[in-house]
């Protein structure tokens, strides 16, 4: 178990920042990278998902998308 996805599944009115929620997609192999137009929000997705997660940029990031983000890595791990 991650203990960052505990964290962020604890307190998600964290101080969390893009970095974190960058660490916690390398864990589980979750692709997260900039919007290619220069914009604000980083795009996250899996090959395995249909969903697509956005996330600012802009810190703190609110704990809307910090629960979607423990919701899509739940999802990921869930068996099949």
């Amino acid at each position: 178990m991650s203990r960052r996805l505990e964290e962020m599944r604890r307190n998600p009115r964290g101080d969390w920042r893009i970095e974190d929620v960058s660490a916690l997609c390398r864990e589980f192999g979750v692709l997260c990278e900039p919007a290619r137009g220069g914009g604000s929000h980083y795009k996250v997705a899996h090959p395995r998902m249909a969903e697509k997660l956005t996330m600012p940029f802009k810190r703190p990031i609110k704990a809307v998308y910090i629960r979607q983000l423990v919701a899509f890595i739940d999802k990921l791990r869930a068996p099949p």
